[in-house]
């Protein structure tokens, strides 16, 4: 999609009504859906916010921002995830939590990012973290500085996540299961699956029905 049509989409992207759990639930796995259905989060969730970033590369298409995590001891060790983390007693609200994090992680400029969307909570049972999702973007491609918690950064096309052809399956294993086969997304040859892949299914919803 080039930029500047998704630039003029933005307004009506922020006042159009979210899948919710219904969008997420296409890509979860067989084990997130209980808590999906009955809506089980843990009274001590640990509250965290994540951003979607959505910027011009230099054909001028739509692009968003994935993360490879480092290698860490940790549930979410070397997953594929966006640039985010957990809320901070200095954080006004979660939005600023998103922001600041994506300024820590990779480097972006927080005066640039425009949020313009709130997205459907995810729990996270394996960590206990309510994730909430935001939607900005950058009006110039951004240049990166990692910091420790970030292998590489992965910028997908906007027309990717949109196609059909980008739904799969595959199996994992990690830190609480082996071999589990999950629904996932292909995109720019790599594999994204679990919350990441739950909010990308709201996202695609969202941005397929305008």
């Amino acid at each position: 999609m080039d930029f500047n049509i998704f630039k003029n989409k933005i307004d009506m992207y922020a006042l159009t009504k979210l899948g919710g759990l219904d969008a997420q639930f296409k890509l979860a796995p067989a084990s997130r859906k209980p808590y999906l259905k009955e809506l089980v989060i843990s009274d001590d969730a640990k509250k965290s916010a994540v951003l979607a970033l959505f910027y011009p590369n230099e054909n001028n298409e739509t692009v968003f921002i994935l993360t490879l995590r480092a290698n860490y001891k940790g549930t979410h060790a070397s997953q594929i995830s966006f640039p985010g983390g957990k809320f901070e007693t200095s954080d006004k609200n979660l939005k600023n939590t998103a922001i600041r994090e994506t300024n820590e992680e990779i480097g972006i400029n927080p005066s640039d990012i425009s949020i313009f969307k709130q997205l459907t909570d995810v729990y996270i049972p394996p960590s206990n973290f309510l994730v909430t999702p935001f939607m900005g973007f950058l009006s110039l491609a951004p240049t990166f500085k990692l910091n420790h918690e970030v292998e590489k950064i992965i910028s997908v096309k906007l027309s990717e996540l949109l196609s059909e052809n980008c739904l799969s399956t595959t199996k994992v294993t990690t830190s609480y299961a082996t071999n589990m086969k999950v629904p996932c997304f292909i995109l720019n040859d790599t594999i994204v699956w679990g919350a990441t892949a739950m909010m990308l299914s709201e996202i695609k919803e969202l941005l397929k029905n305008i």
